[in-house]
């Protein structure tokens, strides 16, 4: 919904700042940082990998949904964010999962589910209990955040990472019993793509690479080789 704090939880997740001031995203908004990912596709760690993520933020008015739904499509993933203090937009997760069912490419995206604005704990009105049990109803972790303080931002995009990254491998070892044709994620000399928007999705995209960071973002499509991921 609009006025969850999602372009201020990319702000906080990228810069490291707030903005008290409410703006909001007209369309699409687009952030991206860089990242060391340390963690092996099965919860071991892994080598380090510097990765490049581009944040796409999606504006929640009902103006702008035919726009934003059209990002849904190929997506592996998402983060929701509803608003602690306020009571329709935590009602409104299941339109927006209604909405991500019917646009999104995969049947069953990862999905993150977020309650934003934890600081203000004297206007809470979705108890924590509340919010953890409708996570566990869809098998979605949950994480309460506060984009003003920086409170489990981080953490919150770090575990759709990881959740992403075990899908793709996963996917890509089910394609192949050939150890030498199984294609690691991290290590492929193309520049493998997660988008996260806030929402937050992720797909994978292939473009020649520049540098040895692998770039993890979530664009419009996938390679051919991932069709069934």
């Amino acid at each position: 919904d609009s006025g969850v704090g999602k372009t201020s939880f990319f702000y906080q997740y990228t810069d490291g700042i707030f903005n008290h001031r409410f703006i909001s995203t007209v369309g699409i908004d687009f952030r991206e940082k860089r990242v060391i990912y340390r963690s092996a596709h099965n919860g071991s760690i892994g080598r380090s990998h510097r990765i490049k993520l581009q944040l796409w933020d999606t504006a929640g008015q009902e103006r702008f949904r035919s726009l934003t739904t059209a990002f849904f499509r190929g997506a592996m993933g998402f983060l929701i964010l509803f608003d602690l203090t306020n009571e329709k937009s935590f009602l409104n997760i299941r339109d927006w999962l209604e909405q991500l069912r019917t646009h999104s490419f995969y049947q069953n995206p990862e999905i993150v589910l977020c309650g934003n604005k934890a600081d203000l704990y004297d206007r809470k009105v979705i108890t924590s209990e509340r919010a953890r049990k409708e996570a566990e109803k869809y098998g979605f972790p949950y994480f309460e955040t506060s984009a003003a303080t920086g409170h489990n931002v981080a953490k919150a995009i770090e575990t759709l990472l990881d959740m992403v990254m075990t899908r793709m491998q996963n996917s890509f070892e089910a394609l192949s019993n050939d150890e030498e044709n199984q294609f690691d994620p991290t290590q492929s000399n193309s520049e493998n793509g997660i988008k996260l928007s806030g929402w937050g999705k992720f797909q994978q995209s292939s473009t020649s690479s520049t540098n040895d960071y692998h770039n993890y973002f979530i664009s419009d499509y996938l390679p051919n080789r991932c069709n069934d991921c």
